[in-house]
C-alpha cells in the first residue's frame, strides 16, 4: 500500500488545517484512493467566531432531545396503563431519536466549539449509515403509529385484537430489520468509489449524496440505488400514511357529533406533528439534492432541520398533548421540589 500526500486545502479562517494522507490500493478496475479522513464544514459562509457562538444553543437542543426522550421512554416504561400499542410506538420512536441526536449533535457541538474538522473515512460512513437507518426506522414507526390511529378510529372495535403486544412487538423488529438491510450496502458502495478531488463535507455530519459528490469515479450505482431507497422506504411509507389520514379523515366526517369528531380527530394531532417535521424536511431535502449543482446553504439548513429538529420537537409534542405523559411530567416535576 502506498501514501500519497495531497496538498493542504483551506478549511476556513481559524479552523484547523491539516494534510491528508490518502492511501492507494490496486484494484482489477485501476487505483482505488481512499482518504484518511474528511473535513466537515459545519455551516458554509460562517467564520469561527459564529460557529463557536453556535455551539451552546446546539448543546441545549441536545440537552432536551436526551431529557425529553429519556423522559417519555421511562415514563412509558414505568406507567403499566401506557403498555398500550399508541404509547409502545411513541417510545420506539423516543427511542430512535434519542440514538440519532447522539450520533450528530455531539459531534456538531465539537466542530462548532473546538473547530476540528476531521473525521475518519470509517467512521463518517458509520455515521452516515446510523443517520439513513436510523431516519428509515422512525419512518417505519410513524407509519405503524398512522395504521394504529386508522384501527382505533375506523374499526375501534377490532384495535385490541389487531394490535395485541406480539403484533406490536414484530412491527418494531420489521422496521429495526428493514432500516438496518436497506441501507447497510451505502458504506460499502461509497468505499468503491475513490476520492481524488476535494475531501470537505459541506455539511456537519455525513449524508450519502455528499460524500458521493466527492468522488472522482463513476457513481451511477450509487444515484440509482440512493433513489431506489428513498423511494422504496420514505416514498411507500409517507404514501401509506397519507392513505391512512384520507380514510381516519373520511370516518371522521361521518359522525353524527361533532364533539365526536373532535375528540377523535384530535388524538391524531401530535401524530400528525411529528410526520410534517419529519417529512416536510426531507422531501425538500430530497428535492434540492436531486437537482444537482453545488451544495448551497439551503441544502445546509434543510439538512439540519431535518436531523435536529425531529429529536427536539417530538418530545414537546406529545408531552404537551397527551395527557397521561403531562400529567406523569408535572408529578415528577411537583415531587422533585418538595
Amino acid at each position: 500500500m502506498l501514501f500519497l500526500l495531497f496538498p493542504d486545502v483551506d478549511p476556513g479562517p481559524g479552523m484547523q488545517k491539516p494534510q491528508l494522507l490518502v492511501p492507494v490500493m490496486a484494484t482489477p478496475n485501476g487505483t482505488l484512493v481512499h482518504p484518511a479522513y474528511f473535513l466537515l464544514v459545519g455551516i458554509p459562509g460562517l467564520g469561527p467566531d459564529i460557529h463557536f457562538w453556535l455551539a451552546f444553543p446546539l448543546c441545549f437542543m441536545y440537552a432536551m432531545a436526551t431529557l425529553g426522550n429519556l423522559a417519555i421512554v421511562l415514563i412509558i416504561r414505568v406507567e403499566r396503563r401506557l403498555h398500550e400499542p399508541m404509547y409502545l410506538f411513541l417510545a420506539m420512536l423516543s427511542t430512535i431519536d434519542l440514538v440519532l441526536s447522539s450520533v450528530t449533535m455531539p459531534k456538531m457541538a465539537s466542530l462548532f466549539l473546538t473547530g476540528i474538522q476531521e473525521i475518519g473515512f470509517n467512521v463518517c460512513l458509520a455515521q452516515m449509515f446510523l443517520i439513513h437507518a436510523l431516519s428509515a426506522m422512525e419512518s417505519a414507526v410513524l407509519l405503524a403509529m398512522a395504521f394504529d390511529r386508522f384501527v382505533a378510529i375506523c374499526h375501534p372495535l377490532r384495535h385490541a385484537s389487531v394490535l395485541t403486544g406480539p403484533t406490536v412487538a414484530k412491527i418494531g423488529l420489521a422496521a429495526l430489520t428493514r432500516g438496518f438491510v436497506f441501507f447497510f450496502p451505502l458504506p460499502f458502495i461509497l468505499k468503491r468509489l475513490s476520492y481524488c478531488q476535494t475531501h470537505m463535507v459541506t455539511h456537519s455530519f455525513c449524508l450519502h449524496q455528499d460524500i458521493m459528490k466527492l468522488s472522482c469515479s463513476d457513481t451511477r450505482v450509487n444515484v440509482v440505488y440512493g433513489l431506489f431507497i428513498i423511494l422504496s422506504v420514505m416514498g411507500v411509507d409517507s404514501l401509506f400514511i397519507g392513505f391512512s389520514y384520507i380514510l381516519i379523515l373520511k370516518t371522521v366526517l361521518e359522525l353524527a357529533s361533532q364533539g365526536a369528531a373532535l375528540k377523535a380527530f384530535n388524538t391524531c394531532i401530535s401524530h400528525l406533528c411529528a410526520v410534517l417535521v419529519f417529512y416536510v424536511p426531507l422531501i425538500g431535502l430530497s428535492v434540492v439534492h436531486r437537482l444537482g449543482g453545488p451544495t448551497s446553504l439551503l441544502h445546509v439548513i434543510m439538512a439540519n432541520i431535518y436531523l435536529l429538529l425531529p429529536p427536539v420537537v417530538n418530545p414537546v409534542v406529545y408531552g404537551a398533548k397527551t395527557k397521561e405523559i403531562r400529567s406523569r411530567v408535572l408529578h415528577m416535576f411537583s415531587q422533585g421540589g418538595r
